[in-house]
Formats: structure tokens, sequence, C-alpha cells
């Protein structure tokens, strides 16, 4: 016997989130982490030796110092990139370190 009104695991998830606003930011912030990665490519993810976020700064370790001034120059961009990637404002500073 089958139930009628039955729903996918991803369906039930994304309702608990939708509906959980701790976790809809929590999941937010875990994607404006990873989209460094995703929004900055390979090369510059290669000199990325840290990467967290804490109370609304991401903070970033980087190698290469050259790489640093250049993504301090486009720090404002960044953040409006990862806060879209991320679905919602999370990130309200960069810092390099």
């Amino acid at each position: 016997m089958r139930k009628r009104n039955t729903e996918s695991i991803g369906e039930v998830l994304k309702q608990y989130f939708e509906e959980n606003p701790f976790f809809r930011r929590k999941l937010a912030e875990s994607r404006a982490v990873t989209g460094w990665a995703k929004l900055l490519g390979p090369m510059a993810t290669s000199y990325t030796s840290n990467i967290y976020y804490r109370n609304g700064t991401l903070y970033v370790s980087l190698t290469s110092s050259v790489l640093r001034s250049e993504l301090l120059m486009a720090k404002e961009r960044l953040i409006t990139k990862l806060n879209e990637h991320a679905g919602m404002h999370v990130i309200n500073d960069i810092v390099f370190r």
C-alpha cells in the first residue's frame, strides 16, 4: 500500500530550511564560503590557504601578496557576488591575511 502524499527527501529538507530562519542563514553562510572557490576559480583558490566566516566577516588567508592587493581593490564587488551566491546578505566585510 502506497501513501498518496509522499514527498522526496530534497523537498522535505528544502521546506525545513525555509521554515527555520536559523538554519537558512547558516546554509547561506556556508554557501558564501564555498562560493569563494566557484567565483574566483582554481588559480586564485590555489593561493588561498585558509578561509572561514565569523560574525559577518569572511577571513581569507592568501599566500600571494600580489593577489591580496588585487582582491583588495575588488573587495566590494566580491562581497556583492558572494552575497548573491549565498542567496542572502551574510557577508559585510572581507579580511585578507
